[in-house]
């Protein structure tokens, strides 16, 4: 095989690579922003008044293991309204089907 075609095949193998990452991470994402939703379903958050707290509303400043994608899912899901916060630091749901 030619030192051309190598390096083709080498470039291609890493942008495979890199989109493949991103697909996963997406994925992982969709999948934390479900838990968060059906966790605050199953408390009965569903307005204001019975917001609760969500224990990783803080993003975690040890990262030791595998990454924790719950902040960042959380986020996700103020930004696009689907979970509404209180001034106090309370979660609730804004929409039942939010990620439906």
């Amino acid at each position: 095989m030619s030192e051309n075609i190598q390096i083709v095949l080498g470039i291609l193998f890493l942008v495979g690579v890199f989109i493949l990452t991103r697909v996963g991470i997406v994925w992982k994402l969709r999948r934390t922003a479900r838990s968060i939703v059906k966790e605050l379903d199953s408390k009965g958050a569903v307005d204001v008044g019975t917001a609760t707290e969500l224990p990783y509303s803080k993003p975690n400043i040890v990262r030791i293991g595998m990454r924790d994608y719950h902040y960042k899912a959380l986020e996700s899901l103020i930004n696009e309204g689907a979970v509404g916060k209180t001034d106090g630091g309370r979660y609730y749901l804004r929409t039942r089907n939010a990620t439906e």
